[in-house]
């Protein structure tokens, strides 16, 4: 099912406006998220004792691993690579 905001456009968070050039949402992108699923997404943290940041890059270098073609692991602008440089991974 697709979501219309302001006057027939999809989720800002499914769109370049509402994704961070360096990887992940930005401040619209998680309240357009919030918006449409009610969840809460959290900024990217880099605090090297965070529980969420080991854990959000062990899942997502995991995704890298089993779900991305060889060509989008190596590529440095795919936006996984991105989100994990953004998060210090």
């Amino acid at each position: 099912m697709r979501m219309y905001y302001n006057g027939g456009g999809s989720a800002a968070w499914t769109r370049k406006e509402g994704q961070s050039p360096s990887g992940g949402l930005n401040k619209a992108g998680r309240a357009s998220y919030k918006r449409q699923t009610g969840g809460t997404l959290k900024a990217p943290t880099k605090s090297k004792t965070s529980g969420r940041r080991k854990s959000f890059c062990a899942r997502m270098g995991g995704m890298k691993k089993k779900l991305t073609s060889a060509k989008t692991a190596r590529d440095p602008d795919s936006r996984i690579n991105k989100a994990l440089r953004k998060w210090d991974c």
